[in-house]
């Protein structure tokens, strides 16, 4: 469908600029971190055992030190006594030494393994969110994101995410309670020196915040940046060839490199300021060494304190500063993370698509399938990757039909609709359409025909009035129930990567024999040509179509909707693409498609509807006329001014 026929609220958009919201301010740093641990509580267990884990590692490896203490001083006082130094002793201790240092790196990497569980399960139900809610926002939202800026949400920031989680999670968790350990363990060695210790805390705690929040904006920045530059790649990529043929190279090339330079100066920024934290650290680390080694050797040379326990203590200092550097020196790692998370969070807050229990009203809404919004859908309105029925309950399930069981009427009443609250674009449509009724909508570009079954496919809810099935009100059936009783096949082509057969066999669930996708490309006319590719039906073909022209891929979409024989049909300009040749063969073919079914066909080309039951006309968003070919033709009205423009040109 046309942005004009559609009338977007998307900003204008050209070659080599990317629209989207500005993402660059930073969110509540705190509360999102916090969200983003709370994704983690579904693994109770495994966190209990990386905490148990990670404390007995941590308790064995903190009482090395006193250990190895108390080796030094049976190697000083035995030096200066009399029966030398007790080297079995020594030895003994140093095995316990070696045997807890085992023991301590084993349980080690029992943790590092369940952190490594818990957050790739974190990780897997983030994307899984991620996916879900693209299936759950409105039409509205991808109307106004690129598609490469929803992809790097989708993708670069939730890599990001796991990324930063694997490497944080379990180094803080190790982190703190090494701090705790061996804070309890210098202060039952010295709580003078201890003392000492702990005041130059707050100097460190108040460095990495401070550093800490001059970094933060712009990681925000840099994954912000990522977006757009990706949603420009992408851009450029799927419109290659207009770019060329618009000769606008230059101006995309420019573009990228202002993007580039844009991210490359957040980045940089970004982990300059960030990494300013641990060369800061460590100078107050280095200041903490320069007292402990001054007040122990005073307190050593008044004998209130051996070597062996200013050694430990020493050691026991550096293990205190290393932990707290090491999670400063992480804060650029988690500022990344965070800022991708706010990203994310952002998706799994937006809005999502009214309810049936909501009925009417201005909420919009999108296609459910596989891939919603990513792309402009041609196939058949039964889908895989729904809505979850449980978010799209019916208000009264056992009372309403199923889509596609009953006659088929389709009734119109006093409908109205607008994308923006100021901008009317349908008004007061009254229309019922019979079981088995071919109904051909035809009008002007942005007449309002593909936004009328929009409506219809729930794709956008109406504003006024209301549409309804045999009597029940769309809104009350279930988007996914009402979805696969429709086939639909628009002007733009959809296809997937994968074979012609499983392409054609898209729109219906389950298995397909082949002998139905032949019999299906048969009454469709896409045998022949299927026949002449390399492996035929089991050909692959990526998302784009690449080695097939606009008309096969065109025929492979209306294979697609034959196959899946649905109870009502709606065309939007199904056989644009095809020659004049094929385009009867294939009415021919949706002659006895349509047999039986309740259509709509959207058509610009008169000539293709001239059969239809009953021909709309459509002006500014209502119907002027209605009737039958014949009809609408004696009556000498918009329809005749249509029909006569057309092939008065085609006589020029």
């Amino acid at each position: 469908m046309s942005a004009p026929e559609r009338r977007r609220p998307a900003p204008q958009r050209g070659p080599g600029t990317v629209a989207g919201p500005s993402l660059e301010r930073s969110l509540d740093f705190r509360r999102s971190a916090v969200r983003l641990l709370r994704m983690m509580a579904p693994e109770r267990a495994l966190l209990l055992g990386v905490l148990a884990t990670g404390t007995a590692a941590v308790a064995l490896a903190v009482v090395l030190p006193k250990i190895l203490g108390h080796a030094t001083d049976l190697v000083v006082s035995g030096a200066g006594g009399p029966h030398g130094v007790d080297y079995p002793a020594v030895a003994r201790v140093l095995a316990v030494v070696l045997s807890l240092t085992a023991a301590s790196a084993a349980l080690s990497w029992v943790q590092m393994r369940l952190t490594m569980e818990v957050v790739q399960r974190a990780g897997y139900r983030l994307r899984e969110e991620a996916q879900t809610k693209l299936s759950r926002v409105p039409l509205s939202y991808f109307d106004k994101q690129p598609r490469g800026e929803v992809l790097s949400r989708t993708t670069n920031d939730i890599d990001n995410i796991t990324q930063t989680m694997q490497q944080a999670f379990g180094q803080m968790v190790r982190g703190v309670l090494t701090l705790v350990g061996v804070l309890a363990m210098m202060f039952w060695i010295s709580p003078s020196l201890a003392l000492i210790v702990l005041a130059t805390v707050p100097v460190s705690v108040l460095a990495a915040v401070r550093i800490g929040k001059r970094a933060q904006p712009q990681f925000v920045r840099q994954w912000a940046v990522t977006g757009r530059l990706n949603g420009h790649v992408e851009e450029m990529y799927t419109g290659h060839a207009e770019v060329l043929v618009f000769g606008r190279k230059r101006e995309a090339v420019r573009t990228f490199e202002e993007h580039n330079e844009e991210l490359y100066e957040a980045s940089f920024r970004a982990q300059f300021i960030s990494g300013v934290i641990q060369p800061a650290l460590s100078f107050v680390g280095n200041l903490t060494y320069v007292l402990i080694a001054v007040v122990g050797g005073l307190r050593v040379a008044s004998g209130t304190l051996s070597i062996g326990d200013v050694q430990a203590f020493v050691q026991y200092s550096y293990e205190f500063n290393g932990p707290v550097t090491q999670l400063a020196s992480m804060a650029n790692l988690l500022q990344s993370g965070v800022a991708s998370a706010e990203r994310v969070f952002e998706l799994l807050d937006a809005e999502e698509e009214s309810s049936p229990a909501a009925g009417t009203g201005t909420g919009t809404g999108t296609d459910t399938r596989t891939g919603a919004g990513m792309g402009t859908h041609t196939g058949t309105g039964t889908q895989r990757g729904s809505a979850d029925p449980a978010s799209d309950p019916a208000s009264d399930p056992a009372s309403d039909p199923d889509p596609g069981t009953g006659p088929g009427t389709v009734s119109f009443e006093k409908v109205s609709f607008r994308y923006e609250p100021a901008k009317p674009l349908i008004e007061d449509v009254s229309l019922v359409v019979e079981p088995g009724q071919t109904v051909a909508i035809v009008g002007p570009t942005g007449a309002g025909k593909t936004t009328l079954v929009n409506l219809l496919m729930r794709f956008y809810e109406v504003t006024g009035g209301r549409i309804t099935l045999d009597g029940v009100d769309i809104a009350r059936i279930p988007r996914e129930e009402l979805r696969s009783g429709i086939g639909m096949v628009l002007q733009d082509t959809w296809l997937f990567g994968g074979t012609i057969a499983d392409n054609i066999a898209y729109g219906v669930p389950g298995d397909v024999s082949r002998e139905r996708v032949v019999a299906a490309a048969r009454a469709t006319h896409a045998d022949r040509f299927i026949r002449t590719l390399p492996d035929g039906y089991d050909t692959v073909v990526d998302e784009e179509g690449a080695g097939l022209s606009a008309g096969e891929k065109q025929l492979l979409t209306i294979a697609r909707a034959f196959l899946a024989e649905p109870a009502i049909l709606v065309l939007d300009e199904a056989t644009s693409s095809v020659d004049t040749r094929t385009e009867v063969l294939i009415q021919r073919a949706m002659s006895s498609l349509r047999s039986g079914r309740t259509s709509f066909v959207i058509a610009h080309r008169l000539s293709t509807i001239r059969d239809a039951d009953v021909i709309l006309v459509m002006e500014n968003g209502a119907i002027v006329e209605q009737g039958s070919h014949d009809e609408l033709l004696a009556a000498e009205g918009a329809y005749a001014r249509l029909y006569a423009s057309q092939f008065a040109a085609l006589a020029v």
